[in-house]
């Protein structure tokens, strides 16, 4: 769980800048530059308007750059340029992709939305700005506050990089329980700056404004630096006198908060996993010693703990857990300080996380541990799984299937080369979290901090039980609650009832709890008559922002299984425009579009290798399929040395390479190649290791079925359609715009066919077929089709039909029919008959071969195809038809080899 917060950063530059900082004057002048933050109810909604002129006598380009909480969802974003608004529009994901990939292809956009450090994504848009033209940027976003330690934080980040005339931050607060507590602070604060800053507290409502004057942001008298450079801090607590929570409703949607005080903590069963290979060696592994020292200080004595250690081989200190005296406490220290100090290479992940369920089981069998005690596990790892058990799949399912939700496990992610899905998926299947820690001089105040967070449980077991006229309930039964934090509940009422009951049970240490309340609606709602701290239905889009949450979750943990969430969330995006991992917001501009795309921790660090051509050329079929290439970047040719340990099942093998060596060598696929590059000799490579990044690379597998099958005119002939492409891309396979049919493919990380999307723009339907489901959008509306359905249906216009053999048919005007196959290599094959019925503006990889298509035959076996003027020589040859129900079934076609 992250602190909420709100950063701020806004950047103009221009051509000319070096000149313009010699000059201490920005041609383009932020003039008003306003932040409005109000919050009801922890649901905080932001709005940041900057009004920007340009002082040049020449067009200048102004960049706009706000830093927003990662757990926030954009809601809206304009432009206003001289008086003609530039919205942007939230469409699904792959639409807005699209829409981008189009513009890009013109050399037009860039993406807006990236990560940029703990908590924070950046979003930025640049706009030419005319000579004397005005510039209004209006961005709004909304997140729910999340209680952490006792308190709600609003962090604002200020860096506006010049002098701004009108400058004002105001923080609205409106809490119906009372507010208990407010503070501010500042990073950048000086007595002058103090003057700048106003606040106001009532019983229920707060009110903080920071408005400094251009005097008071200069560094100094005279001076064209800023101050505002640093952290403006609000935090603040509200009143818990209420045993059963808070209950708010407002237009049939009612939000309960449940944060109780003064109950007593349960025992904990706490067992370290570190991580000791060599990756951890040096400043990680010192860190961590650090910060075990500390939290093991913290250990109430009647807790209990062990500690595991891992590399290759998995060590336990004691073969059972041990209570946290003040003696154990000592010797676990010295243990880890000097066991831990000598690292080894190589990673055992599964075997480690097996050994501590083991002892833990141990353990409770025999009753070693307090009755009523909370066990969990807390897994410390920087890298993948190299030994043992090393398909992370199979390690989450072990996992899972020990455990069995005995106990909470949370997985720490430490650096960026760590597979964080991996982590996460884990600690979601076991009732836990996952958390990066990031390498900084802070690493260790990182690691006890997110300690501190559940070091204090005081409920478990915990169900909110609502009447039968509370529908779509968010999530209401948890597994635990820690004392500082807060369960919020939400969900839809119905508008007849005059009284709400609530009723919490749990689990406390000592004692059964139960809670239970009658709320009056009608004087609830009365709290909410007041519109100066409200923003709309509050409760109804928080009640959207937690199923979205949730929902993703749910479905990211379960897989495959639960797709149907992910449907489920993608339209509640699109209903109330939030910018989610599920949609994306295309930015119109006068001269392009750009798109703000959500990233996820997950993906914030992963890097892609693009594979030269001439590389890719080097290498004949059956070694694709055997091995993969991993090719050394020619930036990096300016090491003296590169050292690649590269780990796999039964160990690494250490390669060093020269300036002249080879740009390329083989391992085994599907393995993990562990870089570490060093600036220095060979015995450099095997003691001093400066850098490590992680990449798994897959090279594309030479393909047994064709990737297209083109039917001739007249049914006379056949071709077999294979591409040059590099995995990871979108097509344009064909478009027709007289027709109204766009069809687009998406290959996967072997450069197979993993995804098709068909648009019949006249119908206002859309297909997404990937290799996992089937999702149709009409009027709004998504619906997930399994492959496995045997089923006929029919849209206006529009008639489709699955077979179990995995296959869909589309039919739709002038009886052009569309087929699309599930294969069983887990990729797509597609299929159109009676292509004569497109017009003549037909394009695409596909569409171009549905034109006039020439033939001219050169000598018996070898003939030549004209396709758009360009002649392609093709061959005979036998290719596997997926056409056909049988995988044994074979076509003879004119092979084509077309480069997109």
């Amino acid at each position: 769980m992250q602190w909420p917060f709100i950063v701020l950063w806004l950047l103009f530059s221009s051509l000319d800048a070096l000149a313009e900082t010699a000059l201490h004057k920005n041609p383009i002048e932020i003039y008003s530059l306003h932040v409005d933050c109000q919050v009801t109810s922890r649901f905080a909604h932001t709005v940041i308007t900057s009004r920007v002129v340009n002082r040049a006598n020449e067009s200048k380009e102004a960049l706009f750059e706000v830093e927003l909480p990662k757990t926030a969802f954009i809601t809206n974003f304009t432009m206003t340029i001289d008086g003609v608004p530039y919205p942007g529009i939230i469409k699904e994901k792959k639409s807005a992709q699209d829409q981008y990939d189009a513009a890009v292809s013109r050399g037009q956009s860039a993406g807006l939305v990236k990560s940029t450090g703990r908590k924070l994504e950046q979003f930025h848009v640049s706009v030419n700005v005319a000579s004397a033209a005005k510039v209004t940027f209006e961005l709004i976003y909304e997140e729910l506050l999340k209680r952490k330690l006792g308190k709600y934080e609003l962090l604002i980040k200020v860096k506006p990089k010049q002098l701004v005339k009108h400058f004002q931050i105001d923080a609205h607060i409106f809490e119906p329980q009372g507010i208990t507590s407010l503070e501010s602070q500042s990073t950048f604060m000086t007595n002058e700056l103090n003057d700048a800053l106003t606040k106001t507290q009532g019983d229920t409502k707060a009110h903080i404004s920071f408005k400094p004057t251009m005097n008071q942001q200069r560094q100094s008298p005279g001076s064209e630096e800023t101050l505002l450079d640093g952290d403006f801090i609000i935090r603040y607590d509200v009143n818990r006198s209420l045993a059963a929570g808070d209950v708010q409703i407002v237009n049939g949607y009612f939000v309960h908060y449940f944060a109780p005080k003064q109950m007593p903590t349960f025992p904990k069963n706490v067992i370290f996993v570190i991580d000791k290979s060599g990756s951890m060696s040096g400043k990680k592994i010192q860190q961590t010693r650090e910060a075990l020292e500390k939290i093991l200080e913290d250990l109430n004595p009647e807790d209990h703990f062990n500690l595991v250690v891992f590399s290759s081989s998995v060590t336990e200190w004691q073969p059972s857990l041990l209570k946290a005296t003040e003696e154990n406490v000592e010797l676990a220290k010295k243990y880890f300080h000097c066991y831990v100090y000598f690292p080894v290479t190589a990673t055992d992940i599964n075997g480690a996380l097996l050994t501590a369920m083991q002892s833990l089981d141990k353990a409770t069998s025999a009753e070693l541990l307090p009755e009523e005690s909370v066990s969990m596990i807390m897994l410390l790892t920087d890298g993948q799984p190299t030994v043992g058990e090393i398909n992370i799949g199979k390690i989450q399912e072990n996992i899972k299937s020990a455990n069995n939700g005995k106990y909470i496990l949370y997985c720490l992610g430490f650096g960026f080369d760590v597979s964080y899905s991996f982590l996460e998926k884990m600690a979601l299947d076991n009732i836990g979290l996952a958390r990066r820690i990031y390498e900084d001089s802070d690493a260790a105040l990182q690691l006890q901090g997110f300690y501190q967070e559940v070091a204090t449980p005081i409920l478990r077991e915990i169900e909110m039980k609502y009447p039968d006229s509370a529908q779509e309930i968010t999530q209401n039964t948890f597994n635990i609650l820690f004392d500082g934090s807060e369960i919020v509940v939400a969900g839809k009422l119905d508008n007849e009832i005059d009284v709400f009951p609530v009723k919490i049970e749990a689990q406390a240490n000592g004692f059964n709890l139960t809670l239970q309340k009658d709320e009056n609606v009608m004087e609830k709602e009365q709290i909410f008559q007041d519109p100066k701290y409200i923003f709309g239905k509050f409760t109804e889009r928080l009640w959207a922002y937690l199923t979205i949450q949730q929902r993703l979750e749910k479905s990211f943990s379960s897989g495959a299984r639960e797709k149907n969430l992910e449907v489920q969330a993608l339209n509640l995006s699109l209903k109330f425009s939030f910018v989610t991992p599920l949609t994306s917001m295309v930015v119109t501009k006068p001269d392009a579009e750009d798109v703000a795309n959500k990233p996820t921790e997950a993906g914030t660090w992963t890097q892609k290798v693009t594979f030269p051509p001439f590389l890719v050329s080097q290498f004949s079929g059956g070694l694709y399929s055997k091995y993969i290439v991993i090719y050394i970047i020619s930036s990096l040719k300016q090491e003296k040395l590169i050292c690649l340990y590269l780990h796999y099942s039964h160990g690494y093998v250490l390669v060093a390479l020269g300036q002249s060596a080879s740009p390329h060598l083989f391992v085994p696929q599907d393995v993990s190649a562990s870089f570490k590059m060093v600036p220095t000799n060979i015995d450099g490579c095997m003691s001093s290791i400066h850098k490590k990044i992680m990449f798994t690379f897959f090279f594309p597998a030479r393909m047994s079925y064709p990737y297209f099958i083109v039917q001739l005119p007249g049914g006379n002939d056949t071709i077999c359609l294979e591409i040059e492409r590099l995995p990871h891309t979108s097509l344009n396979l064909l478009s027709d715009p007289d027709k109204g049919i766009q069809v687009t493919g998406k290959t996967g990380r072997k450069g197979q066919f993993e995804q098709f999307e068909i648009v019949y723009q006249k119908l206002d339907v859309q297909i997404n077929a990937s290799t996992q489901e089937i999702v149709v959008h009409f009027n709004g509306n998504a619906t997930m089709l399994p492959w496995t359905s045997s089923q006929t249906f029919a849209l206006p216009g529009l008639n489709f039909i699955i077979e179990e053999q995995g296959s869909l048919s589309l039919l739709g005007a002038d009886n052009i029919a569309i087929k699309i196959f599930s294969l069983p290599q887990h990729f797509l094959g597609l299929s159109i008959t009676n292509g004569a019925s497109f017009s003549e503006h037909v394009t695409g990889l596909l569409g171009q071969l549905h034109s006039k298509i020439l033939f001219e035959e050169i000598f018996r076996d070898v003939r030549s195809i004209v396709v758009r003027g360009q002649k392609y020589t093709t061959t005979r040859v036998n290719r596997k038809d997926y056409r056909s129900k049988s995988s044994d079934d074979h076509v003879s076609c004119w092979l084509l080899h077309l480069n997109p």
